[in-house]
């Protein structure tokens, strides 16, 4: 099982915090976000894992060299994060798309248990992972079902349409991951594609194909844009810690 991480941005909402770090270097509760990302990968079986970086790339290598060993994560420089969207990061990863991929954002952080409900769920070709709440905002990344199949994702849905929001989480099998590559490959020959998110490919291949959401309510999750974001993710990142601590038996 692989897992990809897009790591590249800087994460410019959330200056001054992120004005030399890049947003997935952001320390919570003794890890990085990146670290909490790839240590929930690692318990789940997922054995090799990629990240795209671009802003500050050298400290992030640095520092997945120095906690996880010389070679152990794989990284893609993106040469492009300051003037392209995230869609440019999975065309310099799309080798990563082949066989059974974990496409995650480099600023969703997720229990682990979360992970392992999403493996377990049904085999579709491509799966977005969705959450649901009683309103939603500008920002999120909304979703429009029939069921568990995806009909539209976007930002820009109507909110009398809104069956949900994607956390920034899928999973591909071989045939998902195929059709990707191969869509993002034919979006990228146009250059105003380069202002794209994914998910746009995404919504652009639900309409003809059948991709399906795997739904994760009640499970812990969140996005890190936002300075407020970040308080939040330092709390829940500190129960996960605490957690650890106590399955480990050691008094904290």
């Amino acid at each position: 099982m692989k897992a990809l991480i897009l790591s590249a941005g800087q994460g410019r909402r959330l200056l001054p915090l992120t004005a030399d770090t890049p947003k997935c270097l952001l320390p919570l509760n003794g890890r990085t976000a990146l670290e909490w990302q790839i240590d929930h990968l690692l318990a789940n079986g997922v054995n090799e894992i990629g990240v795209v970086v671009g802003y500050n790339a050298h400290k992030v290598e640095s520092r997945l060299e120095e906690r996880y060993g010389k070679g152990v994560i794989n990284t893609i420089f993106n040469p492009f994060y300051e003037v392209a969207d995230n869609l440019a990061s999975c065309w310099m990863a799309r080798h990563y798309f082949s066989d059974e991929l974990l496409l995650i954002n480099g600023d969703t952080l997720f229990e682990q248990s979360l992970l392992q409900n999403l493996l377990t769920a049904k085999d579709h070709p491509i799966t977005v992972t969705i959450d649901r709440k009683q309103a939603y905002d500008s920002d999120d990344m909304k979703v429009k079902l029939d069921g568990d199949r995806l009909l539209r994702i976007g930002k820009d849905l109507p909110m009398d349409q809104v069956d949900g929001e994607s956390i920034g989480m899928l999973f591909f099998r071989s045939e998902g991951s195929a059709l990707f590559r191969e869509t993002v490959e034919a979006a990228l020959r146009d250059p105003a594609a380069l202002s794209r998110w994914y998910l746009s490919v995404i919504d652009e291949i639900a309409r003809s194909n059948d991709v399906h959401v795997h739904s994760i309510e009640g499970m812990e999750w969140g996005e890190v844009d936002f300075p407020l974001d970040y308080e939040k993710a330092k709390r829940m990142t500190a129960n996960w810690a605490d957690s650890k601590v106590k399955a480990a038996g050691i008094s904290a």
